[in-house]
């Protein structure tokens, strides 16, 4: 390892979705490390998107849009352009800064979003959606996931429409080479972005690959994803900052000191 090439020989698990993955691979590979494509999610159109073109239909009656993710952004947006454009009253929010960053892409500034706890505790604390009576709020996000933010929001007296623009799925991916990797010592460290991508993850790579997992430290950027980890027997868990900059900033700073 040298100080130009600080992840000279080490092998990284980038388990982000196979379209969303190339950034932090290739923060990686710069750092002379050598990223290992495992997606453990992948995302795909809602099965139903007559809801989706409902609410875009009905965008200008909005006082605000949240978004959920960067998934959230890129499947409903595509729909927005492709309909309408987007109302010069409307007040767009987000959870994290790769929303943010994805919403800039397409012309959507003066974004709220956390300054720091990026998730929906975050949002909710933020000082502009406490006094929110008479609101209409539409939330974009994929199929399920938590509550919390559309209850607070309706329990301040805002009206919540959710809108679910795409779904998640397990892949149905060929855990072998990664195997074979643990199995020559090649593996690392693993990262992991989502709750259910490290179920799934636990799930694809079967218990002799688990065995393994629980022994490789593993990179988290939120406490709830650290906490699940923990609870799956993850031995090393290091919780990190937001993000491909935050993960890779962890990654650094775990194999300086070793």
């Amino acid at each position: 390892m040298t100080a130009a090439r600080p992840l000279a020989g080490r092998g990284i698990v980038v388990t982000r979705p196979a379209a969303q993955a190339g950034p932090l691979a290739e923060l990686i590979r710069s750092a002379g490390g050598r990223p290992i494509l495992f997606p453990v999610l992948e995302i795909l159109d809602s099965a139903d998107l007559v809801p989706l073109v409902d609410a875009i239909d009905r965008l200008d009656r909005f006082d605000l849009a949240i978004f959920i993710s960067p998934n959230a952004v890129l499947r409903a947006m595509n729909q927005i352009v492709a309909r309408r454009s987007w109302p010069a009253a409307l007040r767009a929010a987000a959870v994290g800064k790769g929303s943010v960053k994805e919403l800039k892409r397409f012309g959507i500034t003066g974004v709220l979003v956390p300054a720091r706890s990026f998730d929906s505790e975050g949002l909710l604390a933020l000082p502009e959606l406490q006094q929110i009576g008479g609101w209409r709020v539409v939330i974009f996000r994929g199929d399920g996931g938590r509550e919390l933010l559309g209850d607070t929001l309706a329990a301040r007296g805002a009206s919540v429409e959710y809108v679910e623009c795409y779904r998640r799925a397990r892949p149905r991916a060929d855990a072998a080479p990664l195997l074979r990797a643990w199995a020559r010592n090649e593996v690392d460290a693993v990262t992991i972005t989502s709750s259910e991508g490290l179920r799934n993850l636990f799930e694809m790579v079967g218990k002799l690959g688990q065995s393994w997992l629980r022994r490789t430290p593993l990179l988290a950027p939120h406490p709830r994803i650290a906490a699940a980890a923990r609870e799956l027997g993850c031995r090393e868990v290091v919780e990190t900052g937001p993000g491909d900059d935050g993960l890779m900033a962890a990654l650094l700073r775990l194999f300086a000191a070793a």
